[in-house]
C-alpha cells in the first residue's frame, strides 16, 4: 500500500494515519474542521488501546497529562455504599500488559497531533471536506472541498473516519443513518482545589474511577489532567436535542434523574457547572463497512455506540491499527476478512456496554440482586471477567516488541 486517503482528523483518523506510516505508506489526512480541537472531556483508555498508543509513539507525549486510576468502584447513588471494586494501577499493567489511563480528550487529540505533525509520511490539511469517493481500476479518486473551491486526489486506499454523523458513509452502504438512542450524556469539568472539587472529594475518592449507579441513570467520575481536575459524565434518558457535543444544558432534567440519589450527590450536580449536554446517536455495526475498490469505514463512522463500556475511542484506534496491518500483509484483498473479525470484536463490546446499562440503570429488586451478586465477586475475579476485552492484543502482535 504505496497512497492512502483519510477523511476524519480526529481520534481515529490520526490513529490509522499514524499506524499506515509505520509501514511508509504516504497519507494525506483532511479534517474539514479549521482547527483541530476535540471536543468532548474525560476518557477512558485501557490497555488494550494504551499497547497500541505506545506503539504508535503517542503515550510517551500523554503520559505526563494521564492519570493511571487505582480501581473502577462501582456505588449505589442512594446510599454512596460502594457494591464492587476492579483493581486497576499497577495491578492493571501486571494483568493485562499496559497501563489503564483517564485523560482529556484534547490531551490525546494534541498528543496524536503532535505525532504526525513530525511524521514525514502524514500530511494533514484542516478546513477540507472529502466530498466524494469513487474506486476505479486506477485506485479511488477522491474530491477534497476547500474555501469554495474543489480538487482531486487519487490513492490506493480510502479511509473514512469522519464520525457518528459521517457524510462518507453513504459511499459504503444503503443504509447510512446514525439512530438517536434516546439517551443523552451531560458532561463538566471542576478543578480538585475548587469548592465543588472539594465537594466531590467529599463523595467519591479522586484517585478512582467512579461509576454512581441509580435508577435510570449513572454518573461516572474520575481524575483527569494530571490529577487537577474532575471529569463528571452523566447518563439519562431523554429527547432528541441537537446533533452537537455542545449543547446547553437543562440541568432540570439531570435533578429529575437523580431524585432518590443521595442529597450530597445530587447537591454536587448543582455546585458544577457549567454543564454541557449532547445526544447518544448508534451506528448499525453489522452494515458494510468496506467496498469493493478500497474504501473503509473506521471508528464511529463505521459503528457508533452508546459510551456504556467505555470503548469509543478504543475500538476506532484498533480499528486503525489492524486495518493498516491488515492491509499491509493482503493488500486490498485482506478487507473483507478484516472487517468480519473487527465486527465480531465490537458487537461484543457492544454487548457488553448493553449489559452495563442493564446493571448500573437497574431498580428495585433487580438492582438488590445485582448488588448482591457483584458483592459476591472478588476484585479479582472481575477483573478476569475483562480479560477479553483488556488484554486484547492485535492480530500478529509482537509481545517481544517494545511498548
Amino acid at each position: 500500500m504505496q497512497d492512502l486517503v483519510i477523511a476524519g482528523g480526529g481520534i481515529a483518523g490520526l490513529a490509522a494515519a499514524l499506524s499506515f506510516a509505520q509501514d511508509r505508506a504516504r497519507v494525506r489526512v483532511y479534517e474539514r474542521s479549521a482547527r483541530l480541537d476535540e471536543v468532548g472531556a474525560g476518557l477512558q483508555l485501557s490497555p488494550n488501546v494504551t499497547r497500541i498508543l505506545a506503539r504508535l509513539g503517542v503515550l510517551e507525549r500523554l503520559i505526563d497529562q494521564a492519570v493511571k486510576p487505582e480501581a473502577v468502584v462501582l456505588r449505589q447513588a442512594s446510599t454512596l455504599a460502594e457494591v464492587a471494586r476492579v483493581p486497576l494501577g499497577a495491578a492493571a499493567e501486571r494483568r493485562w500488559g499496559a497501563p489503564y489511563l483517564v485523560v482529556h480528550r484534547a490531551d490525546l487529540q494534541k498528543a496524536l497531533a503532535e505525532t504526525v505533525l513530525e511524521t514525514p509520511e502524514i500530511s494533514l490539511t484542516l478546513g477540507s471536506t472529502v466530498t466524494a469517493a469513487d474506486a476505479s481500476q486506477g485506485g479511488i479518486g477522491v474530491a477534497i472541498e476547500s474555501k469554495g473551491d474543489t480538487t482531486a486526489d487519487r490513492a490506493d486506499l480510502f479511509v473514512a473516519a469522519d464520525g457518528v454523523w459521517s457524510n462518507c458513509r453513504a459511499w459504503v452502504r444503503s443504509d447510512a443513518s446514525s439512530r438517536f438512542t434516546d439517551k443523552l450524556a451531560w458532561r463538566t469539568t471542576i478543578p480538585v482545589d475548587s469548592e465543588a472539587g472539594s465537594a466531590f472529594a467529599a463523595i467519591g475518592a479522586t484517585t478512582v474511577v467512579t461509576a454512581f449507579m441509580h435508577s435510570g441513570f449513572h454518573l461516572i467520575a474520575y481524575p483527569i489532567r494530571a490529577g487537577r481536575a474532575i471529569n463528571l459524565a452523566a447518563f439519562t434518558p431523554g429527547k432528541a436535542v441537537a446533533q452537537s457535543w455542545n449543547g446547553d444544558a437543562d440541568l432540570s432534567l439531570l435533578r429529575t434523574a437523580l431524585r432518590g440519589a443521595a442529597p450530597a450527590l445530587a447537591d454536587l450536580i448543582d455546585r458544577c457547572g457549567p454543564w454541557q449536554v449532547w445526544p447518544l446517536y448508534s451506528v448499525d455495526a453489522s452494515l458494510p463497512w468496506t467496498r469493493r475498490g478500497g474504501i473503509a469505514l473506521i471508528g464511529d463512522a463505521a459503528h457508533a455506540t452508546t459510551p456504556f463500556a467505555a470503548q469509543g475511542a478504543a475500538m476506532g484506534i484498533e480499528d486503525a491499527f489492524t486495518l493498516a496491518g491488515a492491509v499491509a500483509k493482503g493488500s486490498l484483498a485482506a478487507l473483507p476478512a478484516w472487517e468480519s473479525q473487527r465486527r465480531e470484536r465490537v458487537q461484543k463490546v457492544v454487548r457488553r456496554g448493553t449489559l452495563n446499562r442493564f446493571a448500573w440503570h437497574a431498580s428495585g429488586p433487580v438492582a438488590l440482586a445485582r448488588n448482591l451478586f457483584l458483592k459476591s465477586r472478588s476484585p479479582k475475579a472481575l477483573a478476569a471477567d475483562l480479560d477479553w476485552l483488556y488484554g486484547w492484543t492485535p492480530p500478529g502482535w509482537d509481545a517481544g516488541r517494545s511498548l
